[in-house]
């Protein structure tokens, strides 16, 4: 190209580096991606041109004022984007998906969220767009207004080719089969870029929507196999030792392990749940395994024992597949199944995937009375949503399996002053210091819940579980952590280990007299079958990855989802394995045993959700 036609790519052009440029500075400063070499550095400073220049490309075919507006109108996209990107990844470390981008019925529940994320510096993120639609409107000399001839895009786009190939090609050489790393997000944005990545999501979306068209029942084969050769017998002791007895689970809103038998300002910060564990059998070392879908993961695997999904949450993008859930199971053993949460009954699909999972009733935002004096943050105050619960839980039919989701100890864990039973910690980190107010919240009101029972004479002929749905205080806050823990910092290593959320379970006349701790690695993927044997109930024709937390030879293994797994001795995460005793790097080979084990899992079970192969199985 010569110098007067790069004169006539000149908007388009300081469009393009202003974006880019852009991207790169908030890459750097709102994004955790780790930088280990010049070569790493580079990829990710240009990784974002090449889709820049493809989306501005398409004015070269317009004509002028309308060349202008498109090239202010994808600008002032592309920042929204990159913005929701950044709050996006201010509270779930993460980055979006199409799955979760387009789950825009949640977006009237977020508010407070979205007001907690919110910096006044954000503004700057737009600045670059005025600029634009100044240039566009005052038209000075140094940005010509000429049209492109054909040659001239040829040579537009040949150039954008090479620049994509070469960030290809470098990120290949950087990460072998890159591409092949679906649930590496991380790793996808650090190599192709953002909005790169955005693309390739679009491609698997329409993938995995082929998926379910082409499924047969001869995938299940594989699948099944795998299954029954890592199968656990049951611990003949404990094997229908509920036997008939009603079922109460609760979600556990945010609550992670580290907060159990601990204090803050010298206070108790779950008394009720530190005496309640002494009489129950309690998992310490259970890890949730939840992705994007947070709280309706945790349902997922709580009740299914399959993985989530690696992109969006199955509640919204596989709501009406056939499972072989917990609450279906039981209705078959005579059980009415109910669930109760005092949110709308929309939100998460819920409705719609409750019904797949086989509830006969689900308790929802209408059924509970709710006003600003007994609710805050998300919703109703778990000690009246526990209260109005108690009156319809008292009217079923029993044997009864129910869960409870808490609301009130949600991001960004606001509390009244009167409801704060300890005060907030003291640190530079305001949602770190509000997050022990709102446990100590949770954790009275579970008490009053458990007394509640013990009053509707439904406790006795109970079993209680009790589990920690996903972590409440992310990676963005680990200074705050540090400090609260005693640490210099909080390595990956830290990381993981605070991914560990609590899990009791309760049977009375049984665990009060012989309570025990129980350390064996573990996931929420191993709670269905361990309900289901407890209830005398043989799981040896069901799909699942789970295995029973009491089965004397259990497997202690647990796979995250985006990959990271947990063994007796090793933690792997971002291709490092570290030894568990000393919480530092060790030698690749202690790890790679497990490696194949843990993509095949997660594998395995994507092809269960995306192809509905259940639906061959139950058949």
């Amino acid at each position: 190209m010569n110098r007067a036609t790069l004169k006539k790519y000149r908007l388009l052009f300081i469009a393009t580096v202003l974006l880019w440029l852009k991207t790169y500075i908030v890459y750097k400063t709102s994004f955790d991606i780790e930088i280990e070499s010049w070569k790493q550095e580079f990829i990710l400073f240009i990784n974002p041109l090449s889709f820049l220049l493809f989306v501005f490309g398409f004015s070269l075919f317009m004509k002028e004022k309308a060349r202008n507006r498109y090239i202010v109108i994808m600008s002032f996209l592309i920042t929204v984007l990159l913005y929701v990107n950044v709050m996006f990844y201010r509270f779930f470390n993460d980055f979006i998906t199409l799955p979760v981008l387009f789950q825009t019925s949640n977006m009237g529940d977020l508010g407070n969220s979205v007001f907690e994320l919110f910096q006044f510096s954000d503004l700057l993120m737009f600045v670059d767009v005025a600029f634009l639609t100044w240039l566009v409107w005052k038209k000075p000399s140094f940005v010509p207004f000429e049209p492109i001839a054909k040659k001239e895009r040829h040579a537009y786009f040949l150039a954008l080719v090479v620049v994509a190939l070469l960030n290809l090609g470098l990120a290949e050489t950087e990460r072998p089969e890159l591409l092949t790393r679906t649930f590496d997000r991380k790793m996808l944005v650090k190599n192709i870029g953002m909005y790169n990545y955005l693309v390739y999501d679009a491609v698997l979306q329409s993938k995995s929507k082929a998926q379910r068209a082409l499924a047969d029942s001869s995938e299940l084969a594989d699948i099944e196999n795998y299954i029954r050769a890592n199968e656990k017998a049951p611990n003949k002791e404990l094997f229908g030792i509920a036997k008939n007895r009603n079922v109460i689970i609760v979600s556990m809103e945010s609550l992670q392990s580290f907060v159990i038998n601990n204090k803050v300002n010298g206070q108790e910060i779950t008394p009720f749940l530190n005496d309640f564990i002494k009489q129950s059998y309690y998992f310490d070392n259970l890890y949730h395994q939840t992705g994007q879908g947070k709280t309706s993961d945790a349902e997922f695997l709580i009740e299914n024992s399959l993985y989530p999904l690696g992109r969006g949450a199955v509640f919204f993008t596989h709501a009406t597949n056939e499972y072989n859930a917990t609450p279906e199971i039981l209705k078959k053993h005579g059980y009415y199944t109910a669930v109760f949460h005092a949110n709308n009954k929309s939100f998460w699909n819920r409705d719609i995937m409750y019904q797949s999972l086989g509830y006969d009733r689900y308790f929802s935002l209408t059924d509970f009375d709710v006003n600003e004096e007994n609710s805050v943050g998300w919703g109703l105050k778990d000690k009246y949503f526990f209260e109005q619960s108690l009156q319809y839980l008292k009217t079923l039919q029993q044997p009864f399996y129910t869960k409870f989701i808490t609301l009130t100890n949600h991001f960004p864990f606001e509390l009244e002053e009167e409801d704060r039973l300890i005060p907030e910690y003291t640190s530079d980190d305001r949602t770190v210091n509000r997050y022990f107010p709102t446990v100590r919240y949770m954790d009275e009101s579970l008490k009053a819940f458990i007394e509640g029972l013990k009053k509707e004479g439904l406790y006795d002929n109970s079993i209680i579980i009790l589990y920690g749905d996903h972590y409440g205080i992310s990676e963005n806050h680990n200074e705050a952590m540090a400090q609260y823990l005693g640490k210099e910092k909080i390595t990956p290593f830290d990381h993981i280990q605070l991914q560990r959320v609590p899990l009791i379970i309760h049977i009375p006349g049984v665990t009060d007299k012989h309570p025990e701790v129980i350390s064996k690695v573990s996931g929420q993927i191993d709670v269905k079958p361990t309900i289901l044997h407890l209830l005398g109930i043989d799981t040896k024709d069901d799909i699942h990855f789970g295995q029973d937390l009491f089965a004397k030879d259990k497997m202690e293994f647990v796979v995250l989802r985006d990959g990271s797994f947990i063994t007796k001795d090793y933690i792997y995460k971002d291709n490092i394995c570290y030894d568990k005793k000393t919480g530092l790097k060790t030698d690749m080979s202690h790890c790679e045993p497990y490696m194949e084990k843990a993509k095949q899992e997660l594998d395995y079970s994507d092809k269960i959700v995306y192809g509905d192969l259940l639906r061959f199985y139950n058949d």
